[in-house]
């Protein structure tokens, strides 16, 4: 199937290794394949930017810090309170930091390297269904975009919770997307 990609849609591939090997993070999932589509060059990043969900964005949103600060709140807690305190006495930060270590990397490990980080059952799903996508269209090439049209078809993944979590809409990324597709395959 990867034959059929194109080289942006290839880039964003290898890209999610990296960001979930970055994260610390053992497996790549739909939500590692948004962050990639939003760091390579290519249109579909033109069209997550259009919301405000760039790589950065994107990364800030990213599984968050696991702590639902409306929930606390109902119990009383306030987030950024805590927050200011743990920064106060532990450094700015302290919290990601905190999270980020207690995250193993690949294969078990905390803080590893390097290597093969192998999919989820989601990514997989994302990607065939990204084949889908491109069919659906007309399009013999899978491109970015249509991994974008796979993760917002797909809503009971991580990816599709990392674009709500980051402001975006669904509804006008994929319509965005598929007119940025269709521009591209006129040209």
């Amino acid at each position: 199937m990867f034959e059929r990609f194109t080289a942006g849609a290839r880039a964003a591939v290898v890209q999610s290794q990296e960001i979930a090997r970055d994260l610390g993070d053992p497996r790549i999932s739909p939500a590692h394949l948004v962050v990639a589509v939003a760091s390579v060059p290519d249109p579909a990043a033109g069209a997550l930017a259009a919301q405000g969900a760039d790589r950065a964005a994107l990364l800030d949103a990213f599984d968050g810090d696991g702590l639902d600060a409306s929930a606390l709140a109902a119990l009383g807690i306030d987030l950024d309170a805590v927050r200011r305190r743990a920064d106060t006495v532990f450094g700015a930060g302290a919290l990601d930091r905190a999270d980020r270590a207690r995250r193993p990397g690949p294969g078990g490990r905390r803080g590893g390297a390097g290597g093969h980080v192998p999919f989820t059952r989601d990514a997989k799903k994302t990607l065939e269904v990204a084949l889908r996508e491109a069919i659906r269209l007309g399009h013999k090439r899978i491109e970015a975009g249509h991994v974008l049209l796979a993760v917002v078809r797909l809503s009971d993944t991580d990816g599709h919770a990392l674009l709500r979590r980051a402001g975006v809409d669904p509804a006008v990324l994929a319509a965005d997307v598929t007119a940025r597709l269709a521009a591209a395959a006129a040209a």
